[in-house]
């Protein structure tokens, strides 16, 4: 147990893999699977790659996995995701991409445990987080392959801290347009709150002080997005894992 009261031998497989962000997607116009989508997933499931994704929460309560608030840059829709029901979502197709808007309960029915997950729960400051948080731990039931969640948020990481202990956990965190001295404070005062299981840390920002403390108490930090090959080595001396994205995929 670390000192701020987390377990850090949860989640020790997080470490042993490279995530493909959104799953393997080409670039918007490019070609190649679109974010998020169910062909991304297959790809990185192909490729022996772990996923990261999305989700946002619709207006009945269900998670979908989607990156953006509004439907506008993905999809031939406009208009907030969050108004839309979880029938509606599934009936929307992904630019450039014959899938639809997938559910969360969709996507693990896919990955079936044979790569890990990670769920990046989105979350505003005005918004409470509870009902996405709860939809993610519903969609998460019975579920028995490796998963863990994590926000930029830290109320999201302490709301499965106290809903859902067995969930792995982690906080995302950005030194980008943190000032000297206001970011640190923050971001210790973030962890205290989040209680995460693992960070995932700007690349940008590494090497880093507050990662590498976190390394040495035994947290493992993973580290985004990596989209070049100079990034990925950086991310090999100063993380245990990384985030990644075209160029940056080994």
């Amino acid at each position: 147990m670390s000192p701020s009261g987390t377990d850090t031998a949860r989640g020790g497989w997080l470490g042993a893999w490279t995530y493909a962000h959104r799953g393997l997607h080409g670039a918007a116009g490019e070609g190649g699977a679109a974010e998020n989508a169910p062909e991304a997933f297959a790809g990185a499931i192909a490729r022996g790659l772990g996923i990261e994704c999305d989700v946002q929460v619709t207006r009945d309560g269900r998670a979908v996995v989607f990156h953006d608030w509004d439907l506008d840059r993905l999809t031939g829709e406009t208009g907030a995701v969050r108004e839309r029901d979880a029938e509606t979502l599934t009936g929307i197709a992904l630019l450039d991409s014959a899938d639809t808007v997938p559910t969360l309960e969709s996507v693990l029915a896919q990955v079936a445990g044979r790569v890990p997950l990670l769920i990046e729960v989105k979350s505003k400051r005005a918004i409470d987080p509870a009902p996405l948080c709860a939809a993610v731990k519903a969609a998460l039931a019975g579920y028995t392959g490796d998963v863990a969640v994590m926000s930029f948020d830290p109320r999201v990481p302490h709301w499965f801290h106290r809903h859902a202990p067995a969930t792995v956990r982690g906080l995302v965190v950005t030194e980008e347009g943190k000032g000297e001295a206001l970011g640190p404070v923050e971001r210790r005062l973030a962890v205290a709150h989040a209680k995460p299981d693992f960070l995932a840390c700007d690349v940008r920002d590494l090497p880093s002080r507050f990662a590498s403390a976190h390394r040495a108490k035994g947290m493992p930090v993973l580290t985004w997005t990596v989209r070049t090959p100079e990034l990925r080595e950086r991310a090999a001396r100063h993380a245990d894992a990384a985030i990644a994205e075209g160029a940056g995929l080994a």
